[in-house]
């Protein structure tokens, strides 16, 4: 149910129904009403955002000028490997989907060990762990903590390495050739093939691959606008820190894609795709927040 009025500052009409305004007869009046109700629903107001704008704008400067508490981010440690490379590829792939509910600066540190260590190493090529023993898998991933759930952590490995050598000839880079390097269709194909990317699948997790492949390959993607806000805990902290969201919903359980809408909403016409504030929140909330915005 909804009800009708006039709008007394121009004789206009406008409708409010299912918590929003229908405008008839369109006034100023009724326009800044609607607009002002949307900003309400989303939980931020037309003031705030203009401040948050405001706020963003100056954590990319702090970014810029290496002022957030450190630059170093978990994937930093790594081999070197030739950015062009299947290795390189794979490399930043394969533990991305163990990312989860850890540390990461641990994950990467172990990723590195295993790819350094020539017992271990033959666990990052997709060929040889589709053949290979999973208690023989097992021993690769748990002798520097890669996994540290040692029954799941390696069947998710395999899994994805069969996918890899399966659909792929070894090389994840033809996942990204197969669909034209469009953020769009990449997700598609593995949210349509979930069972075959566990965990890397996950909005969070997937997102942030994504993320990763572009800046520490040489991939470049068409449509990288697509690649949203991963809302882990720092990036949740971060966005209520500002006011993107309130304390009472960051225990909301969609509070995810909550976090994801508001920052694609103000951002959107910023001039920043949504993952670009990716780095400067997570490094300022990990940072405890010391630099004042």
């Amino acid at each position: 149910m909804g009800f009708r009025e006039d709008c007394l500052c121009c004789l206009g009409r406008h409708e409010w129904k299912f918590g929003h305004f229908h405008i008839l007869n369109r006034c100023p009046l009724a326009e800044h009403a609607q607009q002002a109700e949307l900003e309400r629903i989303r939980g931020v107001s037309l003031n705030d955002k203009e401040k948050i704008k405001t706020d963003i704008i100056k954590l990319f400067e702090l970014h810029q000028a290496g002022k957030l508490g450190g630059e170093k981010m978990p994937e930093d440690e790594n081999p070197c490997l030739d950015i062009h490379s299947r290795e390189n590829y794979l490399y930043f792939t394969l533990p991305m989907a163990l990312n989860y509910q850890r540390n990461s600066y641990k994950l990467w540190e172990g990723a590195k060990q295993t790819w350094q260590d020539k017992a271990t190493v033959d666990c990052f090529y997709p060929e040889l762990v589709a053949k290979m023993p999973i208690d023989d898998l097992r021993e690769c991933l748990l002798k520097f903590k890669v996994a540290i759930q040692p029954n799941k952590q390696p069947v998710i490995w395999k899994t994805i390495c069969t996918t890899i050598h399966e659909q792929f000839d070894n090389d994840i880079r033809n996942l990204f050739i197969q669909e034209e390097f469009s953020i769009i269709n990449i997700k598609q194909r593995i949210n349509d093939n979930k069972t075959a990317f566990p965990y890397l699948s996950g909005k969070k997790i997937l997102n942030y691959w994504l993320y990763v492949m572009e800046q520490y390959t040489d991939v470049i993607f068409v449509d990288r606008e697509h690649i949203t806000v991963t809302p882990d805990t720092h990036i949740i902290q971060a966005s209520c820190k500002l006011g993107i969201i309130n304390e009472s919903e960051k225990t909301l359980p969609n509070i995810q894609d909550i976090v994801s809408e508001r920052w694609q909403d103000i951002l959107s016409d910023m001039g920043y795709c949504p993952i670009d504030i990716h780095t400067p929140l997570w490094l300022w909330s990990r940072g405890k927040f010391e630099i004042v915005i």
